[in-house]
């Protein structure tokens, strides 16, 4: 008798035991989701970043954040400004510490090819890198243009690029911004939008 009270005691004990270890593991188990982006719960009172997923889902399900700029820093730069967007093509007074400072200094830099070289409508796009310390990785790799322009007015393009992009190298970058930047490709647009008057003999 007592000795079946005794083997019921011990299955006891381990039972609670082995309870006891897997509560603990579960308590301490890491979350695969970073704290500061955990999404909300339709049960939570919050504070917490909102979340797109279905009441259905059950998860983990992360928040759909609308970031401002990809994984490619990419800009286009009109040869006359916007009405009302001067601000932006004026390179800032002091080091770069934002991506719009950025954007605004490339901007600033652009010294499109004189009208009589030029072409209406002209798009060139180009791709390249900066190190921390506001230099450029390697030269600008081209990677669209224009169709149907003859091989003469890309390079003269091209060379306009090349040529302003140097003139305003290295950028002052802020330590912050510099190695944020290091090594991420940044692709920017050309876009000739000027009128320019077409040449005698035209329609």
């Amino acid at each position: 008798m007592f000795r079946r009270v005794a083997i019921c005691l011990a299955f006891a004990v381990l039972a609670f035991a082995f309870a006891g270890t897997a509560g603990a593991r579960q308590r301490h188990q890491t979350n695969p989701v970073p704290f500061a982006h955990t999404p909300c719960s339709v049960l939570d009172n919050g504070p917490c970043i909102p979340s797109y997923c279905s009441v259905l889902n059950h998860g983990p399900c992360l928040p759909e954040i609308d970031y401002p700029y990809g994984e490619n820093l990419q800009l286009t730069i009109l040869t006359v400004p916007p009405e009302g967007q001067a601000e932006k093509y004026r390179k800032p007074d002091h080091d770069l510490d934002t991506i719009g400072d950025l954007f605004a200094a490339l901007r600033a830099c652009w010294a499109p090819p004189p009208p009589d070289d030029a072409r209406e409508g002209m798009q060139m796009s180009v791709r390249f890198s900066f190190k921390r310390s506001g230099e450029m990785i390697g030269a600008p790799r081209l990677t669209f243009s224009t169709r149907g322009i003859p091989a003469d007015t890309r390079t003269t393009y091209l060379n306009a690029i090349n040529a302003s992009l140097d003139a305003c190298l290295p950028l002052k970058f802020t330590g912050g911004l510099g190695g944020a930047l290091a090594g991420r490709p940044i692709m920017i647009r050309y876009v000739d939008n000027r009128e320019l008057a077409k040449p005698a003999g035209n329609p």
